[in-house]
């Protein structure tokens, strides 16, 4: 769906029930498209199973034709059609149409959406481009003096994380390079775009979980060499400029002496020391989690505390930028083996996709959204880009202002009680009249339940406390100590007092207590 959506005159004949018709939704609602997806629905109904449904598919498939006369189409069931079995591939050849008509099997229940969409892209850039292969042992022709070098920029796709701007991000760094665009693909490419693929001097890959496997299928058929290097981040960005540069003959120093980036000169200035060793946890797809370790680490001076990804495709590359960090990486597809992590390593800071940002609102954590799958505020109307050098003021923005303004937070916690503030007025950020909500903190009222205590009295022995739990309480100078603490660290302090008194038979707990377990954990 990505990749059909994504192109110009390439249609998508769907076999699907009722119910699973909600493209429109999508591209219209969260990336805010003009027109409506190029996609025909069959929209069998149940009433539908007693009869023909292959018939209702050859009639969908040739309706589509006649109405949008595409210059290729794309046939494939839904998740939910792929259980009635009709064949879409061999219903749509049995129709004879004049237009290359590439079927697709994509096993729904096996596969994610990642592969799913770069299997569609490898199979249009073989059916498009194939025809045009050279003949095996050719040379590829040399470019004429002074023709500028040729690059193809695959992988952006529709519903892609800033992809349509990292395009234009990309677009802009080339055309300073003096590197002229072949095609962009699969994004607003047609038909006749993809079979000239093999007119470009080499490719750009700027999302490999999409464009990995037909960049491979160029190189070997058309002997395109490929660049792999994303650049996301100030340093990989200045990678990507080298390696353009040794391919394309072309000199970058101009380029990366007017860096434009205000990354670099604040993780070197004062006022960085904030930042220095905030504790992260990262997790997405491949290209976009192994790029925020690499910034994290080597350009902000975060400690990397957790790296995973679901892309199980890209699982070895994953494994290998952990293990340069020290870490061992998290392989999964399960949001709550995420949540489970991110609540033991207690990171300041969680980079992630739409569920992390869920896990991290639970946890009282602050949160960037660094990869799909994502939201509708994640598809922004201004030009927001991840890539290139404008690409790392953007991430900058977005990974630091959390933080920033958790230093905010912590800042009005502290001086509450001094008489040019009072304990009812909210963060400026959240509203007049809005409510302080201070993460990690939790009312009095609601003490922690510990055995070896009773609700009412002084602690019991271990034979009375096995028959009955009971509560371990803050006294109030206690509690407002604890709010002294900065936020991003104080449900770690309100843990590790709570341990450090059950452990030890006190409550209510004091301020005593309270320094007495700073001590006894800061050993």
């Amino acid at each position: 769906m990505r990749i059909a959506t994504a192109m110009t005159d390439v249609h998508y004949v769907l076999h699907a029930p009722q119910g699973d018709t909600y493209a429109d939704l999508l591209f219209t609602m969260i990336e805010r498209r003009g027109q409506r997806p190029p996609v025909t629905y069959t929209t069998f109904q149940a009433r539908d199973l007693g009869g023909d449904t292959a018939d209702l598919f050859q009639r969908a498939a040739l309706d589509a034709y006649e109405r949008f006369r595409p210059s290729a189409m794309l046939v494939g069931a839904s998740c939910t059609g792929e259980l009635i079995q009709d064949d879409p591939a061999g219903l749509a050849r049995a129709l004879g149409l004049p237009i290359p008509v590439i079927p697709l099997e994509l096993p729904s229940y096996q596969r994610k959406e990642n592969w799913g969409a770069a299997e569609t892209f490898y199979q249009l850039v073989r059916s498009l481009a194939g025809p045009h292969m050279p003949a095996p042992g050719t040379a590829r022709p040399a470019r004429a003096p002074g023709e500028p070098a040729r690059c193809n920029i695959l992988g952006a796709t529709a519903l892609g994380f800033r992809h349509r701007d990292d395009v234009r991000a990309v677009k802009d760094l080339l055309a300073r390079l003096g590197v002229a665009v072949n095609v962009v693909a699969p994004w607003q490419a047609g038909a006749a775009d993809i079979a000239r693929l093999g007119q470009a001097d080499f490719n750009i890959v700027l999302y490999p979980e999409i464009a990995g496997l037909a960049a491979q299928w160029l190189k070997r058929a058309f002997g395109q060499p490929t660049i792999a290097t994303v650049p996301i981040g100030v340093g990989a960005t200045r990678d990507f400029i080298t390696e353009v540069t040794r391919l394309a003959g072309v000199d970058a120093t101009e380029v990366l002496a007017d860096e434009t980036s205000r990354l670099p000169w604040y993780s070197r200035s004062v006022d960085s020391t904030y930042l220095t060793a905030k504790r992260v946890f990262v997790f997405g797809d491949a290209t976009h989690a192994i790029a925020a370790a690499r910034i994290a680490s080597d350009e902000l001076g975060f400690k990397v505390v957790g790296l995973g990804t679901y892309s199980r495709e890209r699982a070895r590359d994953v494994r290998e930028a952990a293990a340069r960090l020290g870490l061992e990486a998290m392989i999964t597809d399960d949001y709550l083996e995420v949540e489970a992590a991110c609540a033991e390593l207690q990171p300041e800071l969680v980079l992630g996709t739409q569920m992390e940002r869920h896990i991290a609102k639970r946890l009282g954590i602050p949160c960037a959204v660094i990869s799909a799958p994502v939201h509708v505020q994640d598809f922004p109307a201004r030009y927001s880009p991840q890539m290139g050098f404008e690409g790392a003021n953007v991430i900058f923005d977005a990974w630091v202002h959390p933080l920033m303004m958790g230093l905010e937070e912590h800042l009005l916690g502290m001086f509450r009680d001094d008489f040019e503030f009072n304990d009812g007025a909210g963060s400026s950020h959240l509203g007049h009249g809005a409510k302080p909500v201070i993460p990690g903190l939790r009312e009095a009222k609601n003490p922690v339940v510990a055995s070896g205590f009773a609700p009412d009295g002084p602690p019991r022995n271990d034979s009375e406390s096995t028959d009955r739990p009971i509560v371990l309480s803050w006294a109030p100078d206690a509690e407002l100590e604890l709010k002294k603490i900065p936020f991003f660290v104080r449900g770690k302090a309100r843990r590790n007092t709570e341990k450090f008194a059950g452990e030890r038979g006190i409550s209510p707990i004091t301020v005593e207590t309270l320094y007495d377990a700073k001590a006894h954990f800061g050993r």
